[in-house]
């Protein structure tokens, strides 16, 4: 073969990925200083997120100072119920995009004093595949199913579990109308993700709740901590 007939192959998935990855290290390093608890909440379309952050909004109470990140395709309807509850919302339209990427928090992010902040919640865009592989400079990931989805997605969406902190189960009061089988899910999050911690709740009655928000505070506290180890060049 002539050097005129070499072929010249471009891996465009992996080189936006490196790309990503390269930019929320950088975001994770900033959180990191500024003491910040960064959680990317992640489901499927409807499994309740939205709900969650609303109940999660009127459970932390004034003295947590929390930004959520919203993305969506289209609307800014998640946004806007997330001001109506009272809270500080930034909302990213993808246009299209399945997913967040790293490039974007941070022009949600512009003009924001982390110093201001305890805490970002990033709402990803409703989608059970693309997310997964992709890094927002996040502190933790938490994935949310819900009973009306089937008990199946775990074993059908595996790399979102796998990487994930928390699995949470909404829509528990449901269960007595559904055919799911809840050993069947949480067994199959025990085999893809053993350390994950497992939280049922139902964001309608408030059952499960004060747990998620007791996770919730206890990571806000030890970002606060980690970053005063920093300071104190401990």
């Amino acid at each position: 073969m002539s050097p005129s007939q070499e072929i010249r192959v471009l891996d465009l998935v992996r080189n936006v990925v490196q790309k990503n990855d390269e930019i929320a290290c950088g975001l994770r390093q900033r959180f990191k200083e500024a003491g910040l608890f960064a959680l990317n909440l992640l489901s499927g379309p409807g499994a309740g997120k939205t709900t969650l952050l609303e109940r999660t909004l009127q459970g932390l109470g004034v003295g947590r100072r929390c930004l959520v990140i919203e993305g969506d395709l289209r609307t800014a309807r998640d946004a806007q119920r997330i001001a109506a509850a009272g809270g500080r919302a930034v909302q990213i339209v993808t246009n299209g995009t399945c997913h967040l990427e790293s490039r974007m928090i941070v022009s949600a992010l512009e003009g924001v004093d982390l110093r201001d902040l305890d805490a970002i919640v990033i709402e990803n865009v409703g989608n059970l595949v693309c997310p997964s592989g992709f890094d927002l400079g996040e502190s933790a990931r938490a994935v949310m199913a819900s009973s009306p989805e089937g008990e199946d997605k775990p074993e059908k969406y595996p790399f979102m579990f796998e990487k994930a902190e928390v699995v949470i189960l909404n829509k528990v009061d449901l269960l007595p109308h559904l055919a799911f089988d809840k050993e069947a899910f949480w067994a199959a999050v025990a085999r893809l993700n053993p350390a994950a911690e497992r939280m049922e709740i139902s964001c309608a009655s408030g059952a499960g709740i004060d747990r998620w928000l007791g996770w919730l505070a206890r990571r806000i506290e030890e970002s606060k901590t980690n970053a005063s180890g920093l300071g104190s060049g401990a």
